[in-house]
């Protein structure tokens, strides 16, 4: 009976229960969603879930199919992530942060992608029992993408599809029917400081900020607080009160759109939202949708700075 060990994955018992329930009694689905926040251990558990697929006959999975499945070389698995189209070329979301490309949308599933997966599947394994697909962040594909997907969820032969999203309502109704859904918990306080420590994050624990924001992901408290450091911090305390004049309000609009790009700015719309609302209880019901508004108007492509100056100038006009 494999019961391989999910390393590092805490607070998701149901989850690995599900997961060894279905290779024991040799009941593995066609397709599945890991339903859940981001940073609660989907993509660890995509990857051990992976090398029990891969290796359901000899014992434990080693540690060289692990690092084989980590590192994305294995032949027989296909990761999916979101891209972005630069210079006519589709760029992995991870691939542009280490770039250093800038970023003036939100990352994508497309149906390029779709197809590469239907291309892929279209072969029979080469080295396990069967392939397998993940796909991460599949709240990202667009309806033609997510379309697109359906007639290889239906009939997906030798393979198992895994799809990455915070819940079945970011997909199409149509996509969540043919997987079976595995729920991911956010994680109590204990949990994460236990997460934080084993990844070498201790520093992430002194920010009550950033534990807040990130309501039980320790994905998501280590990936705000790394995106804290790249604001500078000048700026960063200059906004963590509203400005005190209009020549501060259209300043302070410059410098963000300047020295940020289109997503950190919208994780920084979400820090203010968190800050403003903890630190200004009296003021945030008359502020807080004024940030929310500016968030939908960088998601609809507006000119940030534009976006920024109005707010800015909205929160100095409720202030004075």
């Amino acid at each position: 009976m494999v019961r391989p060990q999910f390393d590092g994955l805490v607070g998701q018992d149901t989850a690995v229960a599900l997961l060894y329930r279905a290779v024991e009694q040799r009941r593995v689905a066609p397709a599945y969603l890991f339903a859940g926040p981001h940073g609660t251990g989907r993509r660890l558990a995509a990857e051990r879930f992976t090398e029990i697929l891969f290796a359901p006959d000899a014992g434990a999975p080693s540690l060289a199919l692990g690092r084989r499945i980590a590192q994305r070389n294995h032949p027989d698995l296909l990761w999916v992530e979101p891209t972005y189209l630069h210079q006519s070329r589709l760029i992995a979301a991870s691939q542009a942060a280490e770039a250093g490309i800038a970023r003036k949308s939100p990352p994508q599933t497309r149906l390029e992608q779709v197809r590469q997966i239907a291309q892929f599947l279209s072969r029979p394994p080469l080295e396990s029992p069967r392939a397998v697909v993940v796909i991460e962040a599949a709240e990202t594909m667009a309806e033609g993408a997510a379309n697109g997907l359906l007639k290889t969820l239906e009939e997906p032969g030798q393979a198992t599809i895994i799809l990455l999203a915070p819940g079945p309502q970011s997909l199409l109704p149509t996509l969540v029917s043919r997987c079976q859904t595995i729920a991911f918990q956010r994680l109590n306080s204990a949990d994460m400081a236990t997460v934080l420590k084993r990844v070498g994050q201790p520093e992430v624990l002194e920010q009550p900020q950033i534990l807040a924001m990130a309501q039980g992901s320790p994905g998501g408290a280590i990936a705000a607080y790394q995106q804290l450091q790249t604001i500078p911090t000048d700026l960063l305390a200059a906004l963590h009160q509203p400005p005190g004049s209009l020549r501060q309000a259209l300043e302070q609009g410059r410098q963000v759109a300047k020295t940020l790009d289109t997503e950190s700015q919208l994780w920084l719309l979400d820090y203010l939202l968190n800050w403003y609302w903890q630190s200004y209880p009296a003021e945030s019901p008359q502020w807080l949708p004024k940030l929310e508004a500016a968030k939908g108007y960088l998601r609809r492509f507006v000119q940030p700075r534009l976006v920024w100056e109005v707010m800015f100038m909205e929160l100095w006009e409720f202030k004075g």
